[in-house]
């Protein structure tokens, strides 16, 4: 049986590397990637690699604008791609295409570049912070606790999601034919609990049934879409 789980030999190192800021402040690396792509495995490869590190949290959102050239993407889901198109309206790109990597909520790469891509990650991870996010499982619920460490932070959208550590998929149409794809930690349930300015303490409270791993993240509203990701956490 093929996989498409390919083993980037060149990037192991790199992406062993860990980051000299402090690990409590996670980066988020968000890829948008379809099993409807050719391009992709070695970037799902990559995001793999980064799934298990604590200063890193690496999202997979699958997008559904491949299914209709033959095999329809069991994890696409409109509203990635939607999100996708906002970060292109906020750079003032044209156009969408996957693989893309998002790090941060600011800064886009093409395709599967991992000196590009820890290069990134690094100048974000040295990035003063502006929010202090702290979450604490509650029973079934998350308690969500938020303090701006700037003078001022922006109109921000508070982001609750939930993600699959590991999924394996056997493709039997469309460019992958005949590989078994692996991907780490897809994205499900993204839901916006809440807008915040900062000019007082945030506290929220969310359901979180079952075993999922979970993700907060405030981030800059823009005009077009989403900005820069102020704060992230995650409870595995």
């Amino acid at each position: 049986m093929k996989t498409l789980l390919l083993p980037v030999v060149t990037a192991l190192t790199v992406l062993a590397a860990p980051l000299r800021a402090e690990q409590d402040r996670p980066v988020v690396v968000e890829l948008f990637t379809s099993q409807g792509c050719s391009s992709c495995p070695e970037a799902d490869a990559l995001l793999a690699e980064l799934a298990p590190r604590d200063d890193i949290i690496a999202l997979a959102l699958h997008v559904d604008y491949w299914d209709y050239i033959g095999w329809e993407d069991p994890f696409g889901d409109p509203s990635h791609a939607e999100r996708q198109r906002g970060y292109a309206a906020v750079a003032g790109r044209r156009s969408i295409y996957t693989p893309e990597m998002i790090v941060q909520g600011q800064t886009d790469i093409v395709g599967a570049k991992p000196m590009k891509l820890m290069d990134a990650v690094e100048h974000h991870a040295e990035t003063a912070p502006s929010v202090a996010l702290t979450l604490t499982r509650e029973g079934d619920g998350v308690q969500i606790d938020a303090e701006a460490l700037a003078t001022e932070i922006g109109p921000t959208h508070v982001h609750f999601l939930r993600y699959s550590p590991s999924e394996h998929t056997k493709v039997t149409r469309g460019e992958n034919a005949g590989h078994m794809m692996a991907h780490a930690n897809v994205v499900h349930g993204w839901t916006v609990l809440g807008h915040w300015d900062g000019t007082s303490p945030l506290t929220l409270q969310a359901d979180a049934p079952g075993d999922a791993p979970v993700v907060v993240l405030i981030q800059r509203q823009e005009a077009g879409g989403p900005g820069a990701i102020l704060a992230a956490a995650r409870l595995r």
